[in-house]
């Protein structure tokens, strides 16, 4: 029996070393269990970890984006929920989408109307034959550069508002996610494209737009479109033209400016101000597209000769006259100036 009770002795000690921890785990625990409980029926959070501040207080702050306390290097990572982000989600997929939908179809049957109204704008006395060079080369570059990555960007950025309403059920989940961040990528590159143009079509132009002694004529005469009347004088560009110019500058520099942002963000703007300037560049690209549609309505359509200007970079001379007669004076004036000093014997020197 003494052999027993030796050889149970060390189960015995173990069983009634593991009773004494017990007893005083339970011993410490009471009391913690009695202030979580005390200060669960106090309003404070349980363990006293965040002082006297109850539940609602926390999540009220973590709600209204008050930043917390991090130790890593991102210090975006401080805010818990950033709530401005419902206000950004509601404006981009509300007025933003919403109107500019409704203005880009309105400024469209505007537009559709006008040429079943009135009609395309034809030459008064058809055509001489005899050509004006208008745009040089480097003009006509700089103009398609601008517009043709424009069109690529409007493409690109329209299905990023409606292609998971309007594509989207039609190909696909998965198809439209391929086309979709492909075209994300396009939109970064061909961005570099259109800001290019931009400049070009800055310096190239803006001598010529700004405003002259014929603007306020052409504004009282509507330009000569409204009605079938005489045109009146411009010179190269008309007070129409020219509104369209500082149009493109301005909508293209501020798309420019926060299309960088987006691209690099964080650099310059915290979270708050990213959703304010991707806010911008969707509302200022719905509105350079709607103007988009008289521009390119009257550059095609709506106006004979005028595609040819930027096409071949010619223009017929009575389109000249009908729409640009003092443009048109000036370059007589200077072919004139410049046949009166071509030196004798030069082949095309006029005969004394």
């Amino acid at each position: 029996m003494s052999r027993i009770r030796e050889r149970w002795r060390p189960a015995r000690l173990t069983c009634a070393l593991l009773a004494v921890c017990f007893a005083f785990a339970l011993a410490a625990a009471v009391p913690l269990l009695q202030r979580s409980a005390s200060a669960q029926t106090e309003g404070r959070v349980p363990g006293n970890a965040s002082g006297n501040v109850s539940d609602a207080e926390i999540w009220r702050q973590v709600r209204q984006g008050v930043a917390g306390s991090i130790t890593i290097p991102d210090t975006k990572a401080a805010v818990l929920a950033q709530s401005e982000g419902d206000n950004w989600r509601s404006w981009r997929n509300g007025p933003i989408a919403v109107v500019g939908a409704v203005a880009f179809w309105v400024m469209f049957f505007v537009v559709l109307s006008f040429h079943n109204i009135r009609g395309p704008v034809r030459l008064s006395h058809g055509r001489s034959g005899r050509k004006v060079l208008r745009f040089s080369f480097i003009e006509r570059f700089a103009h398609w550069l601008t517009a043709g990555s424009f069109v690529v960007l409007a493409i690109t950025g329209v299905n990023m508002i409606y292609g998971r309403f309007l594509i989207m059920p039609i190909i696909g989940r998965d198809l439209f996610a391929t086309l979709t961040q492909f075209g994300k990528y396009i939109h970064n590159y061909v961005a570099f494209a259109f800001m290019a143009g931009l400049v070009l079509i800055f310096f190239l132009w803006v001598r010529d737009n700004l405003w002259d002694r014929y603007d306020w004529g052409w504004i009282k005469k509507g330009g000569g479109l409204l009605f079938k009347t005489e045109h009146p004088p411009a010179a190269k560009f008309n007070f129409g033209q020219k509104t369209m110019f500082w149009a493109v500058i301005i909508g293209g520099t501020i798309l420019s400016l926060t299309g960088l942002n987006l691209l690099f963000p964080f650099v310059f703007f915290d979270m708050q101000q990213m959703q304010w300037i991707q806010a911008i560049h969707g509302t200022v690209s719905q509105v350079v597209c709607m103007l988009m549609v008289a521009h390119i309505y009257i550059g095609t359509v709506g106006m004979e000769e005028a595609f040819t200007s930027m096409s071949t970079g010619y223009v017929d001379e009575n389109w000249a006259k009908d729409h640009h007669k003092a443009w048109l004076e000036e370059i007589e004036a200077e072919r004139a100036k410049d046949a009166r000093t071509v030196p004798a014997g030069v082949p095309g020197a006029p005969a004394e």
